[in-house]
């Protein structure tokens, strides 16, 4: 879930904006304000990271359009804390009001592009002791730790921070990681720990997933097809 940044491969700082570029971003909090998702209130508080995972632990993912109907809904912290299920953005947003609630100041909601295949995606960063670290709330069924080889994956295009008064937006740019030879092995072998330890943990998350979605399916079968109607369909 947690991985120190490699700040090589990974624009961190970003540069600050008056606010995100309408044509790339238009879909930057699609349904409300920003200012929506840091200004009410939340029911629970978690006094650290590990408070954090064991309440992620407890939701779990569905899309908007299934929870929705809509292709892109950012459901607020407020309302995520209580459905307990969202997409990625809706896990993030709750995550970063968390970790502000911290005390994390520097904490910044983060979107846009990560993994293999590039999709959007939304996650969270934050600073501690010097160090900038991202969380990836989705991650949180896996592993309490990443390894820093899988932030090169992640590719932040924009961010926004809370100082208490105000919202700070940032653009970032994209990073080539070129490591020192030196650093590889240490990075590879952290990588190979890590995907040991969580392989048959990501296994069963996604085959628990995959049954979740079959059960639902089935129970939105028609009656003639599902052989519950007791007589044929009309016009049969």
């Amino acid at each position: 879930m947690i991985a120190e940044i490699i700040c090589q491969g990974y624009d961190a700082a970003g540069r600050g904006v008056f606010r995100p570029s309408k044509k790339r971003f238009r879909w930057f909090a699609p349904n409300s304000p920003m200012q929506r998702h840091i200004a009410q209130p939340l029911t629970y508080q978690c006094r650290d990271l590990k408070e954090l995972r064991n309440f992620l632990f407890g939701c779990r993912y569905v899309s908007d359009e299934e929870q929705f109907g809509l292709l892109d809904y950012w459901n607020p912290p407020d309302d995520f804390e209580k459905r307990r299920q969202g997409d990625c953005d809706d896990f993030a947003l709750w995550a970063w009001r968390q970790l502000i609630g911290m005390g994390y100041r520097d904490a910044r909601f983060v979107a846009e592009r990560s993994g293999r295949y590039d999709a959007g995606h939304a996650w969270v960063q934050y600073s501690d002791h010097g160090r900038s670290y991202l969380l990836d709330p989705l991650r949180s069924h896996f592993s309490a730790w990443l390894p820093r080889l899988e932030t090169i994956r992640y590719r932040p295009e924009m961010s926004v921070a809370w100082d208490g008064n105000h919202l700070h937006y940032y653009e970032h740019e994209q990073k080539i990681f070129n490591p020192r030879l030196s650093e590889v092995p240490r990075l590879v072998a952290e990588w190979l720990l890590h995907s040991t330890l969580t392989r048959s943990k990501y296994y069963y998350v996604m085959l628990r997933h995959l049954v979740r979605r079959l059960k639902a399916r089935r129970s939105n079968l028609p009656l003639e097809r599902t052989g519950c109607a007791g007589r044929s369909a009309p016009g049969r």
